[in-house]
């Protein structure tokens, strides 16, 4: 009785596995950053399909407004779990990148915080306001970081950006 039991026990984890993870893609500034970065692994290229227009939508809609109640109460946590849930839905929406990047900043990692911005700015074409915006995080991410001639220059950028 104990062997089939161990038999199946084992079929059974093997079926079992994880997906990878994934990490946003990391733009290059040129300003260097004070957070250590870890050796990262080589895995093959993430094909995404791209999401349904209508039921997607709604998805990511309610996942940034629930995303926002978590910023609100303070669980930053919880808000930046939700929205790298809203960004596998819609991994191109510059909006969710910006706000993933003000949550990074909330939580004191100001290198991961310009890095997301930049991302976001990488993605919002034609959108002025957005840019300026990301502009400003990021002249706030490198104030953080000790590098105020990089925080200047972002500054300016923001100021040029405003609509």
């Amino acid at each position: 009785m104990r062997i089939p039991f161990l038999l199946l026990v084992l079929a059974l984890s093997a079926c079992s596995s994880r997906p990878p993870l994934t990490r946003p893609p990391v733009v290059d500034s040129g300003a260097p950053s004070s957070e250590p970065r870890p050796p990262r692994a080589e895995s093959p290229p993430v094909v995404e399909a791209p999401p349904a227009p209508g039921a997607s939508r709604g998805a990511v809609v309610a996942l940034l407004d629930r995303a926002e109640h978590y910023r609100r109460l303070g669980d930053t946590d919880a808000a930046s779990a939700t929205l790298e849930r809203a960004l596998r839905i819609d991994p191109r929406n510059p909006r969710l990148w910006h706000q993933l990047a003000e949550i990074r900043l909330q939580q004191g990692r100001p290198a991961q915080a310009e890095q997301l911005a930049l991302k976001s700015n990488a993605l919002s074409a034609g959108d002025r306001a957005l840019q300026a915006s990301n502009w400003a995080l990021v002249a706030r991410a490198r104030w953080a970081q000790d590098d105020p001639e990089g925080a200047r220059r972002a500054e300016r950028k923001a100021a040029e950006a405003r609509p």
